[in-house]
Formats: structure tokens, sequence, C-alpha cells
């Protein structure tokens, strides 16, 4: 029996302009290692916190002129982590329900085990959430 230990990966780090068409591609290196890892069973509620992290990034991050925004994912045994990196130091506030827009925070807090904001190294911030395989599925 393999244990869990063994079944971290390194993290998958990359880097992206900021595009709209930026989201549809990280979500397709998401689906793509969730693939290799045998944690498709997640797939959908990772896809989807993934798209409002990095929306978020895109859309409201005030950054100089050239900056990135970098995505990173790991696997930690039947968890998969997922962060986005911008170099805007302000922190993404959720906004309470009857808000006109703005629920994205909710969502991902709803779907994941655990996110929140951290510093990073450089400039700048870490939004990052984990999402925990159901039991007995994506174990792989």
């Amino acid at each position: 029996m393999q244990r869990s230990a063994d079944r971290n990966t390194a993290p998958i780090r990359r880097r992206w302009t900021r595009h709209p068409r930026t989201v549809g591609r990280a979500r397709a290196e998401l689906r793509k290692a969730l693939a290799e890892w045998g944690l498709s069973s997640v797939e959908g509620e990772a896809l989807l916190v993934l798209s409002e992290l990095l929306t978020n990034a895109v859309v409201h991050a005030r950054v100089p002129r050239g900056r990135e925004i970098e995505t990173c994912f790991r696997r930690e045994g039947d968890t998969v982590w997922i962060a986005v990196d911008d170099a805007d130091g302000r922190r993404p506030v959720p906004r309470p329900p009857q808000a006109d827009g703005g629920r994205g925070l909710m969502l991902v807090a709803a779907l994941a085990d655990r996110w929140g904001v951290s510093d990073r190294d450089g400039v700048g911030k870490s939004v990052w959430a984990v999402l925990a395989a159901p039991q007995g599925k994506g174990s792989g």
C-alpha cells in the first residue's frame, strides 16, 4: 500500500499574463494535472475554485505593466492545493451575500476544505485553497 507521503508531488507552477484567456488555459493545466494524479473526483470543484481565484487576480490586481500572475498546483496525498499569486499587496475581502457581484470568495469558501491569503516571497500575495478527494475516490 502506498503511503500518503509517497503521493505528494512537486508543485506545477505557471506564469500568466493578465488576460481573460488565461483562466481557460490555467483550467486546462489543472484538469491535466488532476487526471495524472488520480484526483479527477475533485475536478469540478477545483476548476471552479481556480476560475474564481484567477479571475479575481486578472480583473482586480493592480500591478505594474508587465507583471504576471502565477498559479501553483500541488498534490498532497488525497488533496490538491491551488494557489494564485499576484504582485498586488491588497488582500481580497469576501463580500456579503446581499452585495451585487463579488461572491466568488464565498463560493471558494463553500467548495474548499480550507482557503486563505498569505504573503508571498517578494511583492504581493498568494490566495490559496485546498480541496480533498471524497473518501474512497481519487486516491490513485
